[in-house]
């Protein structure tokens, strides 16, 4: 009787040391899947390819050990004028390894209408922009380039749609996003020039 009662005994704890250890790795399982839904997107841009105002398609690779200052552009904003401050800090910082990507978006109130060459042109007759500008691209929506997808969905800057023209993205010299600047920081403003200062100077 004791020795049939001991072996009970001994089935009750294999079980119960069975079902602890399912738990365990159950519990293992789930913290997984829970590390890997938290995941965000990238936090650097290297990887995606854009276009130019030709046509011609541009890794952002290529700007690898460049500072980069990206932002979406339009003719008839009421921030327009920061044409002329974006090109003063390109020429400015651009021997520095300082470069501005900027994209023009007709999204806010339809104030980049143009096509391509009526934008390179006004930017260049009205504020002589020398700096590179790409394809006319959405940065919100279900058409959000894949660029602006990473730019506004990311751990190191605040997520969310762009709200409206000339937002700024800086980008540390190994493509990894690094702060964002609403439209009303204006380009030679303080903050920004810092910023760009203290990315300058990191070694890559």
């Amino acid at each position: 009787m004791k020795i049939y009662l001991t072996l009970i005994s001994v089935s009750a704890m294999l079980l119960v040391l069975s079902a602890c250890g399912s738990n365990r790795n159950e519990s293992a399982a789930l913290t997984n899947e829970s590390k890997t839904g938290d995941v965000k997107m990238n936090n650097n841009i290297s990887d995606i390819a854009v276009k130019d105002m030709e046509d011609n398609e541009i890794n952002l690779s290529a700007y690898k050990g460049k500072v980069l200052l990206i932002v979406n552009v339009a003719s008839e904003c009421g921030y327009t004028p920061q044409y002329e401050g974006l090109q003063k800090i390109y020429e400015e910082y651009k021997d520095k390894g300082f470069e501005i990507l900027a994209f023009p978006c007709n999204q806010f109130g339809g104030q980049e209408p143009g096509t391509n060459k009526e934008i390179k042109e006004f930017c260049s007759i009205n504020y002589g922009v020398t700096f590179k500008l790409f394809d006319k691209i959405d940065v919100n929506g279900t058409n959000r380039s894949p660029l602006y997808e990473r730019l506004t969905n990311n751990t190191m800057t605040e997520s969310g749609d762009v709200k409206w023209n000339f937002e700024k993205f800086l980008i540390a010299k190994n493509g990894d996003i690094v702060k964002r600047f609403r439209s009303k920081v204006k380009p030679e403003s303080e903050e920004l020039i810092q910023a760009i200062e203290k990315e300058i100077m990191h070694e890559l």
